[in-house]
């Protein structure tokens, strides 16, 4: 499965293991929980969806990549306690508390969840010492001699032996004990991620392109060459810094994340047309109304690639003003909400000078905001005039319109983005609403999908 079905079936264990009847009791009683154990190539999201899964349960998380522990920090110290057995006293060796286990009541304590998932990364890594503990830990819910606590769901994610040559393979009895879910790399679902998570445009441009070199491991002659999801986005962060810093990003700084010399460069070629088509299609012209009369043509007479690069540098460049209204918006709804909030514990009379006040300050702030939701509509609309030829001076009509597939990908677009969809919730565009019914629902959808496949 992908990550997002594993995402979700982590959400229904986690729903399933701490339902209680009547009683007060877990349906599922806790030797009965099996710990779920996710199986996929490093770096496709196992670590990055366990805070989502925690967030949206509403319960605590701790995590731990196990390989960085020795067998003292897992299992903690022994010690040795007197105990009284039948009239004799006797040395008997006890273990201080896990640092695993002391991290959960650490977390009961500062996160103030008595329930959560304790998730422990590449737990079929580690050393020899610690294999034993492993197994004991997956099959009894114990670092040494103390229990995981009661309603903590156990999570450990590890990797095929294929990828990572300090793999050791569970035996039948461990696997007998645990939930195997295995994971493959899948792009559709990352993207939803990297688009919350705003990965460079560039890179998500090059990938509707190039999809095959989204997650790629192969080995030749000369080594090991890989592509993942993890270094797609550390390097998405790099570029944004180095764009800010004025710093060259090119091929040599791209294989420094994209471990396959054939896509770094191909990468490295693509983000320098990339940059080119933003400068000479005049993306911010575009969004003001004043296209050149011939960036029109161009984008009708040029290649797939180049077309489906400037819808994307399109929507990028839409995205910062949605992304500016959605901020502002939120900083406007949350002062509207302690205005009233303290006219309501204060009682202060309406008209009260220093209600009067905030209320001025108020308005423009308001003010503001829709003056700021009027312009980014007008450059919605002026992209809407560009992609359909309309207003490209002396364009036919058998010219007019031919982006087609080109305005399915620009549509979609909008309404997969979680500002731009908000925004367009509150400040209705009609042309945005009619494209939306012809293209996103339907046989003209599914056709125009075939033609572009």
């Amino acid at each position: 499965m992908n990550i997002g079905q594993a995402k979700q079936e982590i959400i229904n264990t986690v729903k399933a293991y701490l339902l209680r009847d009547e009683k007060g009791e877990y349906r599922i009683p806790a030797i009965r929980q099996r710990p779920v154990f996710l199986m996929g190539p490093p770096g496709i999201g196992k670590t990055q969806i366990m805070e989502q899964i925690a967030t949206e349960c509403g319960i605590g998380l701790v995590s731990y990549t196990i390989t960085h522990h020795t067998r003292q920090s897992a299992v903690g110290l022994p010690m040795i306690r007197t105990q009284e057995f039948d009239g004799r006293e006797y040395s008997v060796t006890e273990y201080t508390m896990s640092e695993i286990i002391a991290g959960v009541y650490k977390a009961i304590r500062e996160q103030g969840h008595r329930e959560g998932i304790l998730f422990i990364d590449e737990i079929n890594c580690v050393s020899e010492t610690l294999i034993p503990t492993m197994l004991q830990f997956l099959q009894c819910k114990t670092f040494g001699n103390q229990k995981v606590p009661e309603g903590w769901i156990i999570v450990a994610a590890g990797n095929p032996p294929e990828f990572n040559r300090s793999v050791r393979e569970f035996d039948m009895v461990t696997y007998d004990r645990v939930r195997v879910i295995n994971i493959d790399a899948d792009l559709e679902v990352w993207r939803d991620y990297a688009k919350e998570r705003r990965i460079h445009n560039a890179i998500l441009s090059y990938l509707d392109i190039r999809p095959q070199n989204f997650y790629r491991v192969e080995s030749d002659v000369d080594g090991l060459k890989f592509v993942t999801a993890r270094g797609w986005e550390d390097l998405s962060n790099l570029m944004y810094v180095y764009e800010e810093l004025g710093l060259p990003v090119n091929e040599d700084v791209i294989g420094e994340f994209v471990h396959n010399e054939d896509v770094a460069a191909d990468m490295a070629t693509y983000y320098d047309l990339y940059n080119k088509y933003k400068d000479d299609y005049g993306i911010s012209d575009i969004l003001a109304g004043n296209a050149a009369p011939d960036v029109y043509r161009r984008m009708i007479d040029a290649e797939y690639d180049e077309r489906l690069t400037v819808i994307n540098l399109l929507l990028d460049a839409l995205s910062k003003h949605f992304k500016n209204v959605y901020d502002l918006k939120a900083d406007t709804d949350a002062w509207y909400a302690a205005i009233k909030a303290k006219i309501k514990e204060s009682d202060i009379a309406v008209g009260s000078a220093d209600i009067d006040k905030e209320k001025t300050e108020f308005a423009v702030q308001a003010d503001r905001l829709e003056k700021l939701e009027e312009e980014t509509l007008k450059k919605l609309e002026n992209t809407f005039d560009f992609l359909e030829g309309s207003k490209q001076g002396t364009m036919s009509k058998e010219d007019i319109g031919k982006l087609d597939q080109e305005m399915l990908i620009f549509i979609t677009g909008l309404t997969t983005g979680k500002e731009s969809s908000e925004f367009l919730v509150v400040n209705p565009c009609e042309r945005y609403k009619s494209y939306s019914a012809l293209y996103l629902k339907g046989g003209r959808r599914n056709q125009l999908l075939r033609d572009m496949e």
